[in-house]
């Protein structure tokens, strides 16, 4: 991010943008444009923190408490730099969850979506309730990290967690409940945990009844944009954001990503432009303004998210720059230290598709070292894992332009239409070599860009619910004119086609 666009005086709006590996505080809001045109967006982050699971025993739980704490030091600080404070509001990961008890306590660990528990647990809610029928009722791509099946395992286990449990939230909403003091379940990360109907935005009744899950638990889905109320006394103490109203954004991270996405027309039934939210994980679907709940889209094991204005989110979640990230952490391991940007050059000088690694790969979902799960896998599909480390990096690349290239053949069959553009969003859109493998591998042209999406679209619905803009298309447009996008066109693509076909092979 750039220095301070912002003075003392500066009217802003404050995100707490939670990630799966970092926090961050971030104020937003329109600022002077230094050629004398237009006021333009404009964000500044004002407090960044670690956010990393805690392995306990077998387990892995996420620091709820150093949580809180960084997050209350972040709005202090925003308050001490920032006179006009408009509103907070929380965006966060999908399908992990809190749980509430009658006094308001959390009733046990908050779990990370990558603990072991799920294991097993998809298939055995399956048998319980058939596949097909929990597809009719949710839309949603089936994925053991999901809700459904993390709130089963508490209840095969028969956590006491879920024992006194009063209140279901998911993280987004645990904060804001903090912040405010005001319970919701936000509707866009609400659509992520299997358990919702995307056509009524109601929860299962028959399906929670069907895993034994307490249906008492979860409140009515809460629509972006609504006002909570305002900062608690508590918090306003600590703080010194005393009557700052809390705005609920779309506080699915992804859906946030994609209303700053700088595209045309908002949630078209042909749509001529996809995304890829690209971070830890990838997220590839088109804005649609219906769910589209199909036998193809069951096959093709893609989900209908809630998104925002109500709005679906048809897309697939893809391993993303996880492989690629837990790479360097192996190579720490071993007391080799590279840069991310020593990693990107590395690639870059790497021979082309000497290793295809597949980022969806079970083995990789949370290996105890990614380098000895690639050399294991790759070993079973008869490759051989080359002692080049650049290899190995350019591989993590080349396998996510690769899956990318597949997820775009889905989504064209699915819409019934021909996408032009793929929008790449996130911090993945700041990897100019992912950028181009996937212009090459889709053959399509890549526009790249903005990387702060997530913070970017939770201050817009901030200023939607404040009415400081008047629609999605609005808020766009305030983005095209704000951040530079950078494009990329297809070169040489059909060197891809048999990369492609051995990939496809090897899944």
């Amino acid at each position: 991010m750039e220095s301070d666009p912002f003075t003392s005086s500066s009217a802003v709006h404050l995100a707490v943008d939670l990630g799966a590996s970092s926090g961050r505080v971030i104020a937003g809001g329109l600022a002077a444009d230094a050629t004398g045109g237009s006021e333009k967006l404009a964000i500044s982050e004002v407090h960044r923190f670690a956010n990393e699971p805690v392995r306990v025993q077998d387990s892995l739980h996420w620091n709820m408490l150093s949580l809180w704490q960084n997050i209350q030091d972040g709005l202090r600080i925003a308050g001490r730099r920032h006179r006009e404070i408009h509103s907070v509001g929380v965006d966060s990961w999908g399908v992990d969850y809190a749980l509430l008890d009658r006094l308001g306590q959390l009733t046990g660990p908050v779990r990370c979506y990558r603990d072991p528990r799920t294991r097993g647990m998809m298939e055995a809610a399956c048998r319980r309730v058939p596949r097909d029928e929990i597809f009719r009722a949710t839309g949603l791509q089936f994925m053991e990290i999901n809700t459904i099946y993390q709130l089963f395992a508490a209840a095969q286990a028969g956590e006491p967690s879920l024992e006194f449990a009063e209140s279901f939230l998911m993280i987004g909403d645990l904060f804001h409940w903090l912040i405010s003091g005001e319970k919701s379940v936000e509707a866009t990360n609400a659509s992520t945990t299997q358990l919702l109907d995307p056509r009524t935005r109601r929860w299962s009744t028959e399906l929670l009844g069907g895993l034994g899950i307490p249906a008492k638990l979860f409140a009515d889905p809460t629509p972006p944009g609504t006002r909570l109320g305002t900062v608690q006394r508590s918090v306003a103490e600590v703080t010194g954001l005393s009557d700052v109203p809390v705005i609920v954004p779309a506080t699915h991270d992804t859906a946030s990503a994609i209303l700053a996405v700088p595209a045309g027309e908002f949630a078209p039934a042909k749509p001529d432009w996809c995304y890829i939210s690209s971070g830890t994980w990838s997220l590839m679907g088109c804005e649609l303004p219906e769910p589209m709940i199909t036998p193809l889209c069951a096959e093709l094991n893609f989900t209908n998210e809630g998104g925002v204005a109500g709005s679906t989110r048809l897309l697939k979640n893809i391993g993303g720059l996880w492989v690629f990230q837990q790479i360097r952490q192996s190579l720490a391991r071993r007391d080799i230290d590279v840069s991310w940007d020593q990693m990107a050059a590395a690639a870059a000088a790497a021979p082309e598709f000497a290793l295809l690694i597949d980022p969806d790969h079970p083995d990789f979902l949370a290996p105890p070292d990614m380098i000895d799960a690639i050399t294991e896998v790759a070993r079973r599909c008869g490759q051989r894992v080359p002692d080049d480390h650049g290899v190995m990096f350019r591989a993590a690349l080349e396998g996510l332009a690769l899956r990318y290239r597949a997820c775009l053949s889905m989504l064209e069959s699915l819409t019934d239409s021909r996408i032009e553009t793929i929008h790449i969003v996130g911090g993945g859109s700041q990897n100019e070599l992912l950028c181009q493998m996937t212009a090459d591998a889709c053959n399509r042209r890549v526009v790249a860009g903005p990387a702060e999406a997530t913070a970017i679209g939770n201050v817009l619905m901030q200023m939607l619910g404040l009415g400081q803009l008047a629609s999605i298309d609005e808020a766009r447009g305030l983005v095209r004119r704000s951040f530079a996008a950078k494009t990329f066109e297809p070169a040489d693509p059909g060197r891809w086609d048999e990369p492609a076909e051995r990939f496809a092979d090897n899944r």
